[in-house]
């Protein structure tokens, strides 16, 4: 790893502990001597990088550190584009769109050196399936969960039985053949994982549900840690 790379490594690390990091731990996950790292952190805080700590306690970033988003590693920019890449063959044609877009932003925005690690990847996403026909509108749908606002749906069970709902979407998750769509369900009370291709219509409302989004995404994150599976309403 090329010194400069792993300069932006370190603040890396320290960005995403909520812990002092100390210089063992450093030097462990850079596989470099401590010494090393003594050095680094002491040539970051020269170039006002704000870091505090000492050796053998540990170092803590300030939290209101902007790091330019954009200097990336060949590895982090090999993940994005990979993530990309796979948004874009399984997302709705909005999101697929936005995905393609930011792998030419991110090109445009790189160094020339590192273009090649967009242009010729090592990696990539495996060919989609064949994906079942949505019920809904899934960019429109990403609105209303990003607004919270209630989805009047139509809805058919795996017997074929049909149902009318009002939910309070929460999440859009991807399976390989099908979407899920995580919601409160007004008519059960609880949350529901419905099957996108079993929504026959569905009726975007203007009301807002009780609530912040966090507190209901927080609810939802309790209910799939006490769940055993997933149940699909």
């Amino acid at each position: 790893m090329r010194r400069s790379d792993r300069l932006f490594q370190i603040i890396q690390i320290l960005r995403r502990s909520t812990r002092p990091v100390t210089a063992h731990a450093l030097a462990d996950e850079l596989e470099v001597s401590r010494r090393s790292v003594y050095r680094d952190v002491a040539d970051l805080i020269a170039q006002r990088v704000p870091i505090r700590g000492e050796a053998g306690l540990g170092y803590v970033l300030d939290r209101d550190y902007d790091m330019p988003p954009l200097m990336l590693t060949p590895d982090e920019l090999e993940a994005a584009v990979l993530g990309a890449i796979w948004v874009a063959q399984r997302g709705d044609p909005a999101l697929s769109s936005a995905a393609k877009d930011l792998v030419a932003k991110i090109t445009a925005a790189v160094p020339e050196r590192l273009r090649p690690f967009i242009a010729e990847p090592t990696i990539g996403a495996p060919p989609p399936l064949v994906r079942a026909r949505d019920g809904l509108d899934i960019a429109r749908t990403r609105e209303w969960i990003r607004s919270a606002r209630k989805i009047r749906i139509c809805y058919r069970d795996e017997h074929a039985s049909p149902s009318e709902r009002i939910i309070w979407p929460v999440i859009i998750g991807y399976a390989e053949t099908v979407r899920l769509l995580a919601a409160w369900c007004e008519l059960r009370k609880d949350f529901r994982h419905f099957r996108t291709d079993r929504i026959v219509s569905a009726e975007f409302l203007d009301e807002r549900y009780a609530g912040r989004r966090g507190e209901l995404v927080a609810q939802w994150k309790r209910y799939l840690k006490k769940a055993r599976g997933v149940d699909l309403a």
